[in-house]
């Protein structure tokens, strides 16, 4: 019997599903093999709470070493600097608009505060909205190294930090994000080389502006093996701490390493070589295709081929004995980050399901 759906027969009478269920003994062994990695490295952990948007995580990565956490909106970094996280960064291209400029300023009184900036209209309405402290702000520049999302081109950063002091603000340093190193698992390291050569260009357009670079900034998960060189201060994954299946197909994570999964159960059974779940796109999303599927089941090759809001197809290959209605299964989603954002509270028990408790996503739904 696989480990998950070992863990998950303990828990069946307390639990209804479709419901998130952590492995709290796995996910701190996640927790503690990346601090040990970078403290191996000579860097810092700055963990992204948008994959768990839990306090009660936050806390454990914190314990185990973690610099600070990173945060993806102002909606996140409010609720953690509230349960008292006071070093957070806001690594995305804030406009700060609408009541976002006087919640910023308000988050720069009670916490060390960093904000990503990657364009001079941005650093100025960041430098408005702090009034006459500017100096509380501190400004890390984006830049791209390949991802084509935000980011200015790296010899740009230095012109960005001058713009960020000639406003008061506080540039400290620069940062990426690898995205195209999720592409497949022989762009992994090469993502991450474009990402030093990137932050290479960028902290000599500091220099060259008579700026310092006191952070330099890397991500993610599937990059961070790869994230070792010394110019690199401290890295930012956050999937880290569940995995899944994209992490694994990557060869980022383990089998072993996935700490969480979303029980359901088989509620319909007449269509010949499928079942339909109690799991569909308002507990998953969609990440995934037809042709890979939006989920798999552990410990099977069933994967669900097909979602509605709330049936999940799951198709059964012919090899593969099909569970019957109300069986109890364990779904590994492809990406764990929209999970926990569609459920109010995480299941947290242990590989054995022996212990069990109730953490709240406390940043659920906010996205401003």
């Amino acid at each position: 019997m696989h480990r998950l759906q070992r863990a998950l027969d303990a828990l069946v009478e307390r639990v209804d599903t479709p419901a998130p269920i952590v492995l709290i003994d796995v996910m701190q062994r996640n927790i503690d093999r990346m601090q040990d990695f970078a403290v191996q490295h000579g860097l810092q952990v700055r963990p992204h709470v948008k994959t768990h948007k839990c306090v009660e995580i936050g806390r454990l990565q914190i314990e185990a070493g973690a610099v600070g956490i990173t945060a993806g909106n102002v909606g996140e970094a409010e609720v953690f600097a509230e349960a008292g996280f006071d070093d957070i960064f806001l690594a995305y291209p804030i406009w700060a608009a609408g009541t976002k400029g006087q919640r910023i300023r308000e988050l720069a009184t009670t916490t060390r505060l960093r904000v990503g900036a990657d364009n001079v209209a941005a650093i100025d309405a960041l430098a408005d909205a702090m009034g006459d402290e500017p100096e509380r702000l501190e400004i890390v520049v984006e830049v791209d190294c390949g991802a084509g999302r935000s980011g200015a081109p790296p010899e740009a950063a230095g012109d960005l930090a001058l713009a960020a002091r000639k406003r008061g603000l506080v540039p400290v340093g620069v940062f990426t994000y690898p995205g195209h190193g999720s592409s497949g698992p022989d762009l992994r390291e090469l993502a991450a080389r474009d990402q030093e050569a990137a932050l290479a260009t960028a902290v000599r357009s500091f220099a060259g502006v008579g700026a310092s670079a006191e952070v330099v900034s890397a991500g993610s998960t599937p990059t961070v093996a790869f994230s070792t060189s010394s110019l690199i201060t401290e890295i930012r994954p956050g999937e880290y701490v569940f995995c899944d299946m994209n992490n694994t197909r990557l060869g980022a994570c383990d089998e072993d390493q996935i700490a969480l999964f979303v029980a359901t159960t088989v509620v319909s059974d007449w269509v010949p070589g499928q079942v339909i779940l109690d799991i569909g796109t308002k507990a998953l999303g969609r990440e995934g295709s037809p042709q890979r599927g939006y989920g798999q089941i552990a410990g099977m090759k069933a994967v669900l081929s097909k979602l509605n809001e709330y049936h999940g197809f799951l198709a059964v290959p012919s090899e593969e004995p099909r569970p019957g209605v109300g069986s109890v299964l364990p779904m590994v989603p492809n990406h764990c980050c929209p999970i926990v954002n569609n459920f109010e509270e995480l299941i947290v028990t242990d590989s054995q399901g022996t212990t069990l408790r109730w953490w709240p996503v406390t940043a659920r739904g906010l996205l401003n």
